[in-house]
């Protein structure tokens, strides 16, 4: 999963920038009145911050290419209010700005706006939320990121995975969601018939676990591009893109800069030549020749500046034709040949694009053989759905991934390449994360008018309350937790741990801001799975074993997602030969009511539990899953950001996370909230429904039974009365005993928190076992000026670590090496200090501290003492 990057924009942008602006040059309106800006804030705190950097970057007359050019503009992503797509665009063209993407079906505009007007836009009568185009860094999914580690000396250590490992296996987890039984069961129900789109880095279009379904089909069908440079971010990030001007003649052309060329005796050519990225970190000056009369393509892999000798080339749907850079050393396990496809596209005025796909990480190949690997090392060891083939949209490199590639790129998938179902594996993490940002609204709308389900890794934001990241908030999106088994703790990572099941650590954690339920699910978050065999593999260290090229054990969200995705293709493979029903809607909430609860997790970190394929099979098979009636619900929210909700301070889910005193829960204290729900369909009359928790410890209660009258709203009380510190958390369930699915699933969540005191410190003690996490709510009174934490009570050689959240969901550490490295007796803190730590002026409201004991530390329980002090 991404997350928004931090670090400025550069203003180093190649020679095609010059290019690329130029051809989209913009009329600049008159600067925004305040005065005609609309009330509601449909731009967001985080948009406007990006606005002022680009401005700050970009507004001077401070020239960004070789002939004086500059990206004066940003990108936005609009979602506009149902069918008023042409009015927007009408008032649009009405400030200047042209529209480079109208998709009224979704509600979808997005427009290269100068700085100067995203106010106004943002304004619009007509536009519900707008997004700015942002880079979205690509997290690292490798356990231990650049470290290394060893094993323990005199330890057992697993077997490394091989072409004698089973299916069922836990390397390539698939067994935890019940799909190995299930295929097992119904061995044509393999994925066969559908087709899952992958939403990444791109997949290795030569990996042969990736070549074939189980049917003998080619697995792979298209490989293609969600980026494009007339979006502000890919212009000055992307380099895959060749954009070809004018034409010239051949058989022999002299560029700008001199260098002859040879080529085909044709009059409709043109070239470019310019450096790409190559995987490792670097460039590489590729030539690139594309004729009009055909979109051929010609590119210069052997570096002689001729043409022709080299294949012509075009879009791998078109022809399955792979292009390769470099020579394969044999004397080395790396693979030193790197394919590329290419794709052609019109672009602004007369310019053609051609771009390379090049892969240059490891992460989207990874993900597609989660998905749908077929025959791993050669044996018996498959993804989730072996029979399904599959669609490559890249919209990520090395820099990251920009969000307007992310949309588009989406669009298309669903729209024009025929895929069954997405996976996603990117996101951001939001503070205000309520599912209400344009791209989350958007993918609502294209999941519902397309008939494709999209799944969407829920982030690696955790272990905090309020982490789960955007777009994976959008309510029709099945967001997925990442949950991980003792037997693959120690498959993959040589660790053994209390709990048979668990969740990540880094898995965000639920509600959405406005209590809305996320993460849906969780599935397992870490795979032995494909990579590309010129990247270097990652393992862990700590196993004993090392894989070869072409294959790599990460986790994440990034790594659960796929799992559910592919997992979803296999029950739509099933109904599709069983000849049933399976709309998104119906798939959903078969995937909802079947998930495996784990009585020993947090509502908040499982969602409804495990993705559990068979037991989901009975609720979509039987043919009832759509039968159930529609049930909305409104329930109070107090959180630091409340009052931003679309209804200030109310949402789909009851969630207080404000500090007593403030509108919070103090322990021991009992409350009464009152939930509003409506059944929206079905039949006219009363509807008698069972009212039940899953996952409380005590703290709330609610009635038996509710009975629901069509479009009558109709109150809920719920009672939360937390008898300890912490984050109390369980799900509401709305069940119509007469239909299959569950009607309705709620997220309750109340933080009860310790009030801190000038002068008092607040000392805990506790156990923290290998793996596992314990969460301390503190509530810090305005005016602090330091918040201060400290830990001991360490056995020698605990490697133990806290870390800090915001009120907000955010984390409170300064840097990633107080996350992620900060334990107690490792690498001596990693530039962080694991003993005591001060947040200066730290936010009013409630913090969260999270302990953990790391999957290396010696002790398998590791006693504390944590203490905090405010002054």
């Amino acid at each position: 999963m991404s997350r928004r990057r931090s670090t400025a924009i550069t203003t180093a942008v190649s020679t095609a920038l010059a290019l690329a602006a130029a051809s989209l040059a913009l009329t600049v309106g008159p600067a925004a009145a305040e005065a005609d800006l609309a009330p509601a804030d449909k731009l967001g705190a985080h948009d406007r911050a990006l606005l002022a950097q680009y401005e700050r970057q970009y507004g001077s007359a401070r020239s960004v290419a070789p002939d004086g050019t500059r990206p004066d503009f940003a990108t936005l992503l609009i979602a506009v209010a149902d069918g008023r797509t042409a009015e927007a665009e009408r008032a649009l063209a009405g400030l200047g700005v042209e529209t480079t993407r109208t998709e009224a079906s979704v509600g979808y505009l997005k427009a290269n706006v100068p700085f100067g007007l995203v106010e106004r836009v943002a304004a619009l009568d007509a536009v519900v939320a707008v997004d700015l185009d942002e880079l979205l860094e690509v997290q690292d999914t490798r356990a231990d990121g650049e470290l290394a580690g060893e094993p323990r000396p005199g330890t057992a250590l697993p077997q490394a995975p091989s072409a004698a490992t089973p299916d069922d296996n836990p390397y390539m987890p698939t067994r935890e969601t019940g799909s190995v039984r299930f295929k097992q069961d119904h061995p044509t129900y393999d994925g066969r018939g559908v087709t899952i789109g992958v939403m990444d880095t791109g997949i290795d279009p030569t990996h042969p676990a990736l070549a074939r379904t189980t049917t003998g089909e080619d697995k792979l069908v298209e490989t293609v591009t969600g980026s494009n440079p007339r979006n502000f971010i890919d212009l000055i990030f992307d380099d895959s893109w060749f954009l070809m001007g004018k034409t010239v003649a051949g058989p022999s052309i002299t560029d700008a800069a001199g260098i002859t060329w040879t080529a085909p005796a044709s009059a409709d050519l043109r070239l470019t030549y310019k450096s790409t990225s190559v995987p490792g970190g670097k460039t590489r000056k590729v030539g690139v020749l594309y004729r009009d009369s055909d979109q051929g393509v010609w590119v210069d892999t052997d570096g002689d500046f001729d043409f022709t000798d080299e294949e012509l080339l075009r879009q791998f749907g078109k022809a399955r034709q792979i292009g390769y850079l470099g020579t394969d050393d044999p004397a080395t396990a790396l693979n030193e040949r790197v394919p590329f496809t290419v794709q052609t596209q019109a672009l602004a005025g007369t310019v053609m694009g051609v771009n390379l796909n090049i892969i240059t990480e490891a992460h989207g190949t990874h993900v597609a053989g989660i998905t749908a690997a077929h025959g791993m090392f050669g044996g018996a060891m498959d993804g989730q759905a072996p029979g399904a083939k599959l669609v490559s949209m890249k919209a990520c490199h090395a820099g990251g991934c920009s969000s307007a590639a992310l949309t588009d790129g989406m669009i298309d998938l669903v729209t024009k390449y025929g895929v069954d179902v997405v996976n996603m594996s990117i996101g951001a993490s939001p503070e205000l994360n309520d599912g209400q940002s344009a791209r989350a609204l958007v993918y609502n709308r294209l999941i519902d008018s397309s008939g494709v389900q999209l799944f969407i890794s829920a982030g690696n934001s955790g272990a905090g309350v309020n982490t789960v990241g955007d777009p994976t908030g959008a309510d029709q999106v099945v967001s997925v937790g990442a949950d991980v088994s003792a037997a693959t703790w120690w498959a993959n990572y040589g660790s053994e741990v209390k709990d048979e099941r668990g969740i990540f650590p880094f898995s965000s954690r639920g509600p959405r801001e406005d209590g809305g339920f996320k993460p849906d699910i969780t599935a397992p978050g870490a795979a032995v799975s494909t990579t590309p065999d010129w990247i270097a593999p990652s393992y862990v260290p700590e196993t004993g074993y090392k894989l070869p090229p072409g294959y790599s054990m990460l986790n994440g969200t990034s790594m659960s997602s796929p799992q559910a995705a592919g997992a979803g293709a296999l029950l739509l493979s099933a109904a599709r030969q069983a000849g049933v029903s399976a709309t998104p809607a119906e798939l959903r909430a078969a995937i909802h009511t079947g998930a495996r609860w784990n009585g020993k997790a947090d509502a908040v970190a499982q969602g409804r539990g495990r993705f559990d394929v068979p037991k989901a099979w009975s609720v979509l098979g039987k043919g009832k899953a759509g039968t159930a009636d529609a049930v909305t619900v409104s329930a109070p929210v107090c959180t630091p950001l409340s009052g931003k909700l679309v209804t200030p301070h109310r949402g789909s889910g009851l969630f207080n996370s404000c500090a007593p005193g403030s509108g919070g829960q103090a322990v021991g204290e009992e409350r009464s909230y009152e939930l509003t729900v409506t059944r929206t369909s079905g039949a006219e009359g009363p509807v008698a429904y069972e009212v039940g928790l899953k996952g409380n410890d005590g703290t709330f209660t609610v009635p038996s039974s509710l009975t629901l009258v069509k479009g009558v709203p109709t109150p809920l009380k719920v009672t939360a009365a937390p008898g300890t510190q912490g984050t109390h958390s369980a799900v509401l369930t709305l069940d119509d005993a007469a239909t299959r699915a569950v009607e309705r699933t709620t997220m309750l969540a109340v933080e009860a928190a310790v009030p801190l005191v000038a002068g008092t410190p607040l000392t805990v003690t506790g156990v923290s076992y290998r793996n596992d996490t314990i969460h301390y709510t503190v509530a810090v009174p305005a005016g602090t000026q330091a918040l201060n934490v400290s830990l001991d009570g360490l056995e020698p050689g605990s490697q133990t670590r806290w870390w800090a959240f915001r009120p907000t969901g955010v984390s409170g550490e300064a840097s990633a090496a107080g996350t992620i490295y900060c334990y107690n007796g490792y690498l001596d803190g990693y530039g962080c200090d694991p003993r005591a730590r001060t947040y200066a002026k730290p936010a009013e409201g409630v913090w969260e501290l999270v302990v953990e004991s790391r999957r290396t530390s010696p002790l398998w329980a590791n006693p504390y003492r944590l203490t905090a002090t405010v002054s």
